[in-house]
């Protein structure tokens, strides 16, 4: 659920930055085609620019947001067996699956959670929080792992870099449409854009983007089937089975805490709530490692 969060927060902030520099630097004025129209075709070219920049920008990023947002450590020694056991079976996995070491690093949490992100499969972080290690056994934790291994050899990241560029260019390019027409039709602006142009394309980027997040939401969902199925080659079907009931186990819909809930990591789900989902529901991934064996 990690690496997906942090990587549409920092998309929707370089996005934001983006427009409102070019806003102020004057380059957007490209878009005006005779005065009072509005130039799609250079539009479409604007907004493919920025939102695929954005996109990759965030992409490039994700290893070193990750670290700072989440104060992750990376260990370079390992100082303790724990440390050097997750080292280990890290290399061991990475190896299995073709690709290079990942960094591997922990991070302060109480809760059992785990990412990995980086915009190259042979140069990416695994970090597990310091509640996984307390609150799962060795299998457990190593399936979580091999989840997260897959992850990386399967080019989540990219891809998922790739979707979001194209959903941020429909949002850029919808944005500015619906800018053009308040300005023009609200604010009877008769030449070039005025202020309330500006304003207003910026307020339905955010909520577009927003939107926008249920397409990325459900690519996210597919993908955590398969790195499931890749966690089962790894390190077996039956960690990666215990590994998911020690999440049930551990958050129990009555005990389950709100900002937890709207991203299904337990608990039944509203068809609304459900399509802001990163993950799929526990019970609907056991079921689906149960059925593929």
């Amino acid at each position: 659920m990690k690496r997906i969060l942090l990587f549409i927060a920092t998309n929707l902030a370089i996005l934001v930055v983006l427009s409102i520099t070019l806003r102020l630097l004057g380059v957007d004025r490209i878009l005006d085609a005779e005065g009072s129209a509005l130039n799609f075709n250079a539009l479409l070219v604007f907004s493919a620019v920025i939102g695929f920049g954005g996109s990759l920008i965030s992409l490039a990023m994700s290893k070193w947001s990750a670290k700072h947002m989440t104060g992750a450590m990376v260990i370079e020694i390992p100082s303790n067996a724990t440390e050097g056991w997750l080292v280990d079976t890290v290399r061991r996995q990475a190896r299995a699956a073709g690709i290079g070491m990942p960094e591997v690093a922990i991070y302060d949490s109480p809760d059992i959670n785990a990412f990995a992100t980086g915009m190259n499969k042979n140069n990416a972080l695994v970090a597990v929080s310091s509640g996984l290690l307390q609150k799962m056994s060795q299998d457990e934790a190593e399936a979580v792992l091999a989840h997260e291994v897959s992850h990386i050899a399967n080019g989540d990241m990219i891809t998922l870099a790739l979707i979001q560029g194209v959903v941020n260019t429909f949002v850029i390019f919808l944005s500015r449409v619906i800018g053009h027409l308040i300005d023009r039709a609200v604010f009877k602006t008769e030449e070039g854009h005025g202020p309330a142009y500006f304003i207003t394309s910026l307020i339905a980027q955010l909520v577009l983007g927003i939107l926008a997040t249920i397409i990325v939401m459900w690519f996210s969902r597919q993908r955590e089937f398969r790195a499931d199925a890749g966690s089962a080659q790894l390190s077996g079907r039956t960690k990666m089975i215990a590994a998911l009931q020690r999440l049930q186990q551990e958050y129990e819909p009555s005990h389950l805490p709100e900002k937890i809930a709207a991203f299904g990591i337990s608990g039944q789900r509203s068809q609304l709530g459900r399509l802001f989902m990163s993950h799929p529901p526990l019970e609907e991934r056991i079921e689906a490692l149960r059925a593929a064996g």
